[in-house]
């Protein structure tokens, strides 16, 4: 097999044994954007030219807050502020929307007013669109690999699945890019394998429940402890939990 730089990575997360590997995958690329995006990243001109433009989702602010470097943070911010002042200064200095009070009265509905326009002007992040780049690649090559080598297609047919919204990701790259024949044979496998493990974390999660009844105080928790962290993120995606961290960080 020929190794790239999106097989190693996806060979890697398979190996974790976890309920998504592209989960995985998400949360490992997600921390070296963020890492990258407060090194020498945010001094070249390409990179600050679209921060600048697009920002950062709250998350992403969060996460490059909670980092060490502060200078480069307030560097970034301070320059996207100033592209923000001057499309705020147009959009709420503009004419008044048509209609006005009568319009809104009448129900009519204002599609030129400020709010549109202020939601759409905050409505970017960089690291979010190098995510969803990254995340496509990674799935186009899970389903590639799927016909290509034999030991991934082992190690796809024993995993855990998907969470759901990798879940569509990846059966719309199959589709998209596989022959029909092949992407059909791959949305069997996957949805076959997708819903024996949802019916596994479903009895586990059952098996938590049962677990707070007095009769079943002696009976062991078996694979039922961390249920409901993992039948969360299998259904949103890594979002609470061990699963969920980011790598260990010594800011």
């Amino acid at each position: 097999m020929k190794y790239t730089l999106d097989t190693i990575p996806v060979l890697d997360a398979y190996k974790t044994g976890c309920e998504c590997p592209l989960c995985s995958l998400r949360i490992h690329s997600e921390d070296q954007y963020v890492d990258s995006m407060l090194g020498s990243a945010y001094m070249e001109p390409d990179c600050r030219v679209k921060t600048n433009e697009v920002g950062f989702c709250v998350r992403h602010f969060q996460l490059m807050y909670d980092r060490r470097n502060r200078l480069g943070l307030a560097l970034m911010t301070h320059t996207h502020m100033q592209e923000v002042v001057a499309s705020l200064e147009k959009i709420l200095g503009g004419a008044p929307a048509r209609g006005g009070l009568l319009a809104s009265l009448r129900g009519g509905k204002e599609p030129d007013g400020p709010a549109p326009k202020i939601r759409a002007r905050i409505a970017g992040c960089v690291i979010c669109d190098q995510l969803s780049a990254s995340l496509r690649r990674y799935a186009y090559t899970i389903a590639q690999l799927y016909f290509a080598n034999a030991e991934f297609r082992a190690m796809l047919e024993q995993s855990k699945g998907f969470c759901l919204p990798h879940l569509a990701l990846v059966l719309e790259m199959a589709e998209e890019t596989l022959h029909a024949k092949q992407a059909e044979e791959f949305r069997k496998v996957v949805a076959g394998l997708e819903l024996a493990n949802l019916r596994r974390i479903e009895d586990e999660l059952e098996g938590f429940t049962l677990k707070f009844d007095y009769r079943n105080a002696d009976k062991p928790w078996g694979n039922s402890r961390d249920a409901v962290e993992r039948s969360i993120n299998k259904l949103m995606g890594a979002c609470v939990g061990e699963e969920a961290q980011m790598p260990p960080h010594n800011d």
